[in-house]
């Protein structure tokens, strides 16, 4: 990709279970192609290695300890996951206690549970075969392609730094579903999207074309 077409073409950052604007995006993409950077500087504290989940304490964050082995400047395509610590089995110990007795959780959780066995060593790998499993699930028909260099942030096609934990959500109607703390706990909007997977099931992709 040497030069973005902005009239269909969407460039965006991968994400870790990304939030469920992420996949709105996704899902009311016209684009040709949605190019995911490959090339740019790891940032921290982004969607990139972490996710936000709904318990019975509140939001919680699930963050993935990676490794830069060019410090700083490292390209996100060579950041490596540490599976030292088994954040893998953290993690899917608090996707289980969060969303067990959520409506949909047994019918996904097979495809899902693979994906935290400690396998995985690079970020980027796993991050967008996340995505096209959820993109599949949710039939939503998208063409994914990486970038080759890095391209500055200079067009509203680009959307890799506007969605970030720092900054308020793309969209900003986010109807009300049911979650499974509702009865102690107000909506919590733009959860990762297995909050919203797990809690609509079927329904997700309209929930998703939904947002405005």
């Amino acid at each position: 990709m040497s030069q973005m077409d902005t009239n269909n073409e969407l460039l965006l950052a991968s994400s870790y279970f990304g939030p469920a604007s992420y996949f709105a995006l996704l899902a009311k993409s016209t684009a040709d192609t949605v190019w995911i950077e490959r090339m740019e500087t790891y940032p921290k504290q982004s969607w990139r290695n972490r996710c936000t989940i709904l318990t019975p304490q509140g939001k919680l964050d699930l963050i993935i300890p990676v490794k830069k082995p060019m410090g700083n400047h490292t390209p996100i395509h060579i950041v490596s996951i540490d599976n030292s610590s088994l954040w893998f089995l953290n993690h899917w110990r608090a996707i289980t206690s969060a969303y067990n007795a959520s409506p949909y959780f047994l019918y996904y959780r097979d495809e899902i549970e693979p994906f935290f066995q400690g396998t995985y060593t690079n970020l980027l790998e796993l991050n967008l075969n996340l995505t096209q499993l959820l993109l599949k699930t949710l039939k939503i028909n998208v063409p994914l392609r990486l970038t080759q260099e890095f391209l500055p942030p200079d067009s509203a096609s680009d959307l890799r730094y506007r969605l970030s934990p720092k900054r308020t959500s793309f969209f900003s109607q986010f109807p009300e579903y049911n979650q499974v703390f509702g009865d102690t706990q107000p909506f919590h909007p733009d959860l990762s999207l297995l909050d919203v997977l797990f809690n609509l099931g079927p329904e997700t992709k309209s929930y998703l074309l939904s947002l405005k």
